[in-house]
């Protein structure tokens, strides 16, 4: 049973983010990055529940790497963090059909746009916790692509109506996870283009498949649908740049479904496949990950919980 909400608490929490939005606004990009840099790294410096479970997931995910760079990668991915709170407030401001060229830099998107023009069936864009995980939406809503996104709502009932107003400000749809079977064959059958943030934790019945040398936890629905409607998979990225709000957005890999035809567990195969799609991208920027999330939350039967209790 979910634990009963301080509704005070919430509202007070909800004006706190409200004035620290006034203040963002009231200064330019770079001056707002340099104060979300030195939060991030007051985070890091107290924080020690969310900085412990950084740096176990980056020392388990890569274990040939050094003490000094472990702790400097779990920094980075700190401010990564507040990094994103900053960019989300700004998002409607810079991402809009006349400015995006300006923050966004397309790669490798030829051919995701060609399927998106074609409409020949419904798409799924699959994007991780990586970068700047928004900016893939904003930026195909700019460019006349509206998606529809499945989300888990905030537990905070007054900032996920703020973030839900951001987001459909933006062009984009929002589905919440919770009931949400029905609408996501309606947006496939109508050839619309549904996304996820693909690399959470599904629980105990969620389907197990490798990422970063071990079993994690990945929602069943993503490769259910993708089967059931034919519709190809893009697995897509949004890189950050630099600190002064630049972008990459980019398609990694696209999974057609003549190539799971041929698998002996079809849903097996495509969760692993866009699983090892996105180890890869966050691979050649680590520091870019969100490592302090809890992705491997829950185990395989049989199998321990991680060193010292962190998921």
């Amino acid at each position: 049973m979910a634990k009963p909400r301080n509704n005070v608490l919430d509202y007070l929490t909800y004006l706190a983010v409200r004035i620290f939005a006034m203040f963002v606004h009231m200064f330019g990009v770079r001056t707002n990055y340099r104060t979300a840099r030195w939060i991030g790294d007051l985070l890091y410096k107290f924080d020690r529940r969310h900085r412990r479970r950084t740096v176990q997931h980056l020392k388990l995910s890569f274990p040939d790497w050094s003490e000094r760079k472990i702790r400097r990668a779990a920094k980075a991915s700190m401010r990564n963090m507040v990094y994103l709170t900053l960019e989300v407030l700004f998002t409607t401001r810079l991402i809009t059909p006349a400015r995006w060229r300006q923050h966004v830099r397309l790669s490798n998107m030829p051919e995701t746009i060609r399927l998106m023009l074609r409409r020949e069936s419904g798409l799924i864009l699959v994007i991780g916790h990586f970068g700047n995980w928004e900016i893939a939406g904003y930026t195909l809503a700019a460019l006349g692509f509206p998606s529809v996104v499945v989300m888990r709502p905030l537990d905070n009932p007054y900032l996920n109506r703020y973030l839900l107003d951001i987001r459909c400000n933006a062009g984009l749809d929002i589905l919440y996870k919770k009931g949400a079977t029905g609408s996501m064959d309606e947006v496939l059958d109508n050839k619309g283009m549904l996304g996820f943030v693909a690399d959470q934790d599904a629980g105990r019945k969620g389907l197990f498949v490798d990422f970063f040398g071990r079993p994690a936890s990945h929602y069943k629905a993503i490769g259910l649908m993708a089967m059931r409607h034919n519709a190809p998979i893009i697995v897509g990225y949004g890189r950050r740049l630099d600190e002064a709000f630049h972008f990459e957005l980019g398609t990694h890999r696209i999974i057609h479904p003549h190539q799971w035809a041929r698998a002996d567990d079809p849903l097996v195969w495509i969760t692993q496949q866009y699983s090892q799609a996105m180890e890869e991208l966050i691979r050649k920027a680590p520091e870019q990950y969100l490592w302090s999330h809890r992705r491997w939350k829950h185990r395989p039967d049989g199998e321990a919980p991680g060193p010292d209790g962190v998921a």
